[in-house]
């Protein structure tokens, strides 16, 4: 890369530098396969924190390296906010209608192909997000444990890595149930303190609640956005620092103004932004 790679390019014989040599590392860890499926859950009980934006980036790094295979989950119990903010299929199905036809999706004769008609294929980043169901009253066709089991099963049969945008209510046995089925945890914030505040909490609720639990919050990765683009450096150091005791790894990602509104796009961010965010990336697939 770089100068070296343009000495190179004329005869020359230089080996990568420390820069191009991490890059590497961390490129060889989101492409890597896995011998089965895996999830992971993208958490904190606070709205706003950052938790689709990091779900759809992730998913756009590990598609974009690794190929095929991914998709993003939005687990809300009404319409979550990752179909806002991911570009939409010809289609307005949602988790409901592979609800409804997951008996056939999971027979013999299924083939990743019949998916299509469920799930909104990112066309640029090349993953795939599954949306939750339309606005309802709160009492009406809430989902459960039993919901997210057929779901999961029907994800784990078709893609390689399933990342799941969880909603903000840890007792909803929905979210429960999501924590069940994760292999890797996870925590988004910004760099606000309410933000990291609630995701420390919910750590802290988590590592108490069963062994499982525990050591999921012993190998979370958490992540911090720079929601604000006056924050300092200290102001950042001071969350991230914050986490380093409750977590396996912290990555920080700079303030991107294509991450704050719109569709969220890998290619659309700045080369500083997409580098933090494949550094945050191998993170995660370190502990999958």
């Amino acid at each position: 890369m770089g100068f070296r790679g343009a000495l190179n390019r004329i005869g020359m014989d230089f080996g990568p530098g420390s820069v191009e040599e991490a890059f590497r590392r961390d490129e060889a860890a989101v492409s890597r396969q896995w011998s089965g499926p895996r999830t992971i859950a993208i958490v904190n009980s606070k709205g706003g924190a950052g938790k689709t934006p990091t779900t759809a980036l992730l998913a756009a790094v590990f598609a974009r390296f690794g190929g095929a295979g991914v998709l993003a989950w939005d687990n809300h119990q009404t319409r979550g906010t990752l179909g806002w903010r991911t570009e939409s299929a010809s289609h307005r199905n949602t988790l409901r209608e592979m609800l409804s036809d997951s008996s056939r999706l999971i027979s013999p004769g299924a083939q990743a192909a019949d998916l299509a008609d469920y799930v909104h294929h990112q066309p640029r980043d090349r993953f795939d997000v599954l949306r939750s169901q339309p606005p309802r009253l709160a009492h009406d066709d809430r989902l459960g444990p039993a919901e997210v089991d057929v779901l999961h099963t029907v994800a784990s049969r078709f893609y390689r890595l399933i990342f799941v945008d969880s909603g903000n209510d840890e007792t909803d046995p929905l979210w429960r149930r999501m924590i069940d089925h994760t292999d890797q945890l996870v925590v988004a914030t910004t760099s606000r303190g309410d933000h990291a505040e609630a995701g420390a909490l919910l750590l802290e609720a988590l590592a108490e609640r069963d062994e499982r639990s525990a050591h999921l919050v012993e190998q979370a990765v958490a992540i911090v956005s720079q929601a604000d683009p006056h924050a300092t450096p200290t102001e950042i150091g001071a969350v991230s620092d914050g986490y380093r005791s409750l977590c396996r790894e912290v990555h920080a990602i700079p303030f991107d103004r294509e991450m704050v509104d719109g569709p969220l796009r890998y290619t659309a961010l700045a080369g500083r932004t997409q580098r933090a965010w494949l550094s945050a990336a191998a993170a995660v697939a370190r502990g999958l």
